[in-house]
């Protein structure tokens, strides 16, 4: 398959040296591409793409060669990531802030964590172009939510609850949404946020925000402005300064950058 060719619905296409093969099953109005893959005796993908592949990081991340793969591999992935789950095309990188040596800190602070599980999608980097915000189509992501993270959710509330990433923050509002108690026999929820988050807007489960700073006409953006003043448009303006305080004092932006706590 040469690099940039588009692929009718039904095409099919293969890997050099037979590793893999693909068929195009459908395609979506976003760009989006739904492909079913094979390999020689089920080996499992990711397998072959932890083999061949390079390291998914973010396209404003420019890499020459390979020369820094394993780098970009310890440090493009959470401390507390399952590694035996490969299900993100991208970290989430409020998440990379944290070390050991800082939960070992939070938890003798009586800090409690919960975890959730984020299939990351590209549909993160993607801009919004469409002239309001109203007509962006925002993008849908996976993920899974134990039982015991629901139950922290709801009342009794051990404390504030602070979501670390947005798209975290998606993905709680979107069960939250949906569900009014935390599912029953102790179940994990499963579901795709689709869920645009954008000012005014009232949060249902998060009272703060660990997150990094974005890229110009993201949806992430829209977030970080609805949490900053709940319910109104006065984060738009209180986003703004924001940014012009992190630029003059050259803050680091993007994946591998700095962050900041709303709250």
């Amino acid at each position: 398959m040469r690099p940039g060719k588009k692929l009718p619905v039904g095409a099919t296409f293969a890997e050099a040296d037979g590793a893999f093969a693909g068929e195009i099953v459908a395609k979506y109005e976003d760009g989006s591409v739904l492909v079913r893959l094979t390999t020689p005796g089920d080996e499992p993908i990711t397998n072959v793409a932890n083999r061949l592949g390079e390291v998914p990081l973010p396209p404003y991340i420019e890499r020459a060669d390979g020369s820094r793969r394993t780098e970009d591999l310890s440090r493009y992935q959470t401390v507390y990531a399952d590694r035996a789950r490969q299900v993100a095309v991208a970290a989430p990188t409020a998440g990379l802030h944290f070390t050991p040596e800082l939960f070992t800190t939070l938890s003798a602070q009586a800090v409690r964590t919960a975890e959730i599980t984020l299939h990351v999608g590209l549909g993160t980097f993607k801009p919004i172009i469409t002239d309001t915000i109203d007509a962006h189509v925002i993008h849908r992501e996976l993920y899974e939510l134990p039982a015991a993270t629901q139950r922290a959710l709801f009342p009794p509330l051990p404390g504030r609850r602070i979501a670390v990433g947005t798209t975290s923050v998606r993905s709680l509002e979107h069960f939250l949404s949906v569900n009014s108690s935390p599912l029953a026999n102790n179940q994990t929820h499963i579901a795709e946020a689709d869920t645009f988050i954008y000012p005014p807007r009232t949060f249902l489960g998060v009272d703060a925000l660990i997150t990094n700073f974005h890229q110009p006409r993201s949806t992430l953006l829209c977030l970080v402005a609805a949490l900053l003043a709940p319910g109104s448009l006065d984060g738009i303006a209180w986003l703004h300064e924001i940014y012009a305080e992190a630029i003059a004092r050259e803050y680091r932006f993007f994946s591998y950058g700095d962050a900041m706590l709303i709250h």
